[in-house]
């Protein structure tokens, strides 16, 4: 599928990423583009202009070159998001270094793979406890000269050793970075194996930031005022880092909040107040969770339900009629949303710092029905599409002609195609330059310049792109029923009290489901419960009501697929997913290999236990209802 006109045309790169940090000081030096606070709890926020981060920026490149980087050296970037993660990475990129970004929760040994699969020579950490993962392993590390920990004045000591660089030093080294030298080495999640680094260039990162801005940036703040995003997403991958250059590159106030409690980040949006949100799936859903449990809590669960189910009537309604296939909201429709905007919606919106127009989901599939609930309150939400091999951005949804569920149209410039076994393929500039030290998984993600993306999707007659998984994800029962499992997992992690879900089938005789419970909610759910007697019986009573709530979960998500697609056996777990018992990737991505490893024993029981169940001892399972193991 061809580019289709979406976007202004966009200036081409002439240098590096780090020019928009002179240009924009240059052009408006007084414009606020950076924000940050000392404490988590604080409601002031300390703004930076354009002019103060040139200046920063140009005092702590110099410190690069006193401490001897070069360019084309690699320096690794540990951190969680915070102001400094962006000054240090524009002034790398001012003397034509490239950043190697490392989540801040990696293990020791994945810290030591990339460090070492990279050839960095300098690591910047975040606090003591980076500095002894680092430590762990440096011997081990020979090009390694430098560990540099924020948190005990390591940008002020470079800045200090920098004093007697000249200005011009700087200035000639960032007049040298061309538009394809690479500025990042962005590893991918490792969900089945070692992360791979990709190569990413200055102009790759570039195009998918500067074209959304010239055909998107008017719609991120009402008209006459600055757009404001704030950024709490892990700069480590490339979502991220894509977030920061756009806000960078565009004159959008951007607010570091490093802190990914519920808590800070209840305080950084109600204090921060941003016109425009970009998340993932999880906090889509998280958010949506809290707006049902504070409802209940209140004793208006039953207004919001009606609340929610209207402005997902009101949304599909309007996007039928914008799509020319409706005639849009009813009378009584539209005086039931106004009822519900008065009372319900702008208080949602105002849990969000009250200013959010819009937003992006980005990292996998956001829910149609989700979708519809956010831009029938005020806020439509979009999923963005973009893998680290493609610099972040792939599609975008036309303004005007928004499909929720689909990922959009193509980005200009940039063409997709869906190969005959349902893979996305994608070809543009924003394609990365390779793995480094792997040239045949280069040729095996290349073909003839088509990056093959390991999505599995189609494209409907308009040309909007829909994702339903990952080829390596595709399950095959042993009956040869092939089930993507993002759609069903996705549906089941609507209910509130379901927290995680992974669906298995693998050479099995019917889909399966591992769930985890959702500790905020489930707390709430019992209190509720509680509250109707504290009888003898109460703890049964509690888990036949706990089997019901997940039943309905699994049965809402059976809806949405054909017979032999549908969960047949599920359990749910005690333990959730998680980066530490090695279960979630740092970037919070199921690692499914893992998961099925880890629980074999129990999947194997859970099947087990149905094909017991079967009429007779010599007669084989029926697999035609839902059959539910709690641990």
């Amino acid at each position: 599928m061809p580019d289709v006109a979406l976007a202004p045309a966009v200036t081409p790169l002439t240098g590096g990423l780090a020019d928009s940090v002179f240009d924009t000081a240059e052009r408006e030096p007084a414009l606020p583009v950076l924000a940050h606070r000392a404490d988590p709890a604080a409601a002031v926020w300390q703004e930076v202009t354009a002019v103060e981060l040139r200046d920063e920026v140009v005092d702590l490149a110099k410190g690069l070159v006193a401490a001897g980087i070069s360019p084309g050296h690699r320096v690794a970037l540990m951190s969680r998001t915070r102001y400094e993660w962006t000054v240090l990475s524009h002034a790398l990129w001012a003397v034509g270094a490239e950043i190697v970004p490392i989540h801040p929760a990696s293990s020791r040994d994945q810290v030591e793979w990339i460090l070492r699969d990279a050839g960095c020579v300098a690591v910047m950490v975040e606090d003591e406890q980076g500095v002894m993962t680092v430590g762990t392993v440096c011997a081990r590390l020979p090009r390694l000269r430098h560990v540099w920990q924020l948190d005990a004045g390591a940008l002020p000591e470079l800045v200090r050793q920098g004093a007697v660089v000249p200005y011009t030093t700087v200035e000639s080294l960032r007049r040298i970075v061309l538009p394809d030298a690479t500025a990042a080495v962005v590893y991918t999640s490792g969900t089945s194996g070692r992360p791979q680094g990709c190569a990413l260039s200055h102009r790759g990162l570039a195009y998918p930031c500067d074209t959304l801005l010239a055909g998107w940036r008017h719609t991120a703040a009402l008209p006459g005022e600055q757009p404001s995003v704030l950024a709490f997403l892990p700069f480590s991958h490339v979502y991220g880092i894509m977030i920061m250059l756009m806000c960078v590159r565009g004159g959008v106030l951007m607010g570091h909040e490093p802190e990914l409690t519920e808590a800070s980040l209840a305080s950084a949006l109600g204090t921060f107040r941003p016109t425009y949100l970009y998340g993932v799936p999880s906090l889509f859903e998280k958010l949506y969770k809290k707006f049902v449990r504070t409802a209940e809590q209140t004793g208006r669960g039953a207004l919001f339900e009606r609340a929610a189910q209207t402005a997902r009537d009101f949304a599909a309604a309007e996007e039928r009629h914008r799509l020319g296939t409706g005639p849009g909201p009813g009378f009584e429709l539209r005086l039931q949303h106004a009822l519900y905007e008065r009372t319900v919606y702008r208080r949602l919106r105002a849990a969000l710092g009250g200013r959010v127009l819009r937003g992006t989901s980005g990292g996998s599939s956001l829910g149609r029905e989700l979708s519809l609930f956010y831009a029938g309150i005020g806020i439509f939400v979009h999923d963005g599409y973009g893998l680290t091999e493609a610099s972040g951005g792939i599609t975008m949804q036309p303004l005007g002609r928004e499909k929720s569920g689909t990922v959009g149209r193509p980005l200009p410039g940039t063409e997709v195609q869906v190969a005959d076994d349902g893979e996305i393929l994608v070809h543009g500039p924003s394609v990365f330059q390779g793995y480094i030290g792997d040239e045949q998984a280069t040729r095996a993600a290349l073909r003839g310049g088509w990056l093959a993306t390991g999505d599995i999707g189609r494209l409907d007659s308009e040309g909007y792109l829909t994702i339903t998984g990952r080829k390596k994800d595709i399950l095959v029962t042993s009956g040869g029923k092939s089930v993507a499992p993002a759609p069903l997992e996705q549906r089941l992690r609507m209910h509130p009290l379901v927290h995680q879900a992974v669906v298995i089938g693998d050479d099995r005789p019917c889909v399966g489901a591992l769930i985890t419970l959702d500790p905020d909610f489930l707390a709430h759910w019992r209190a509720a419960l509680a509250l109707q007697g504290d009888s003898p019986g109460r703890e049964t009573r509690e888990e036949n009501a706990l089997r019901e709530e997940i039943a309905r979960a699994v049965a809402s998500a059976n809806s949405t697929v054909s017979r032999a697609e549908s969960i047949r056996v599920y359990r749910v777990l005690q333990e959730p997913f998680a980066p530490d018992n090695g279960l979630l990737t740092p970037s919070m991505k199921l690692r499914r290999d893992a998961i099925v490893r880890h629980y074999a024993a129990e999947i194997e029981a859970m099947y087990l236990a149905r094909s017991r169940a079967a009429r007779g001892p010599q007669e084989p399972a029926d697999w035609d209802e839902p059959d539910d193991v709690f641990r």
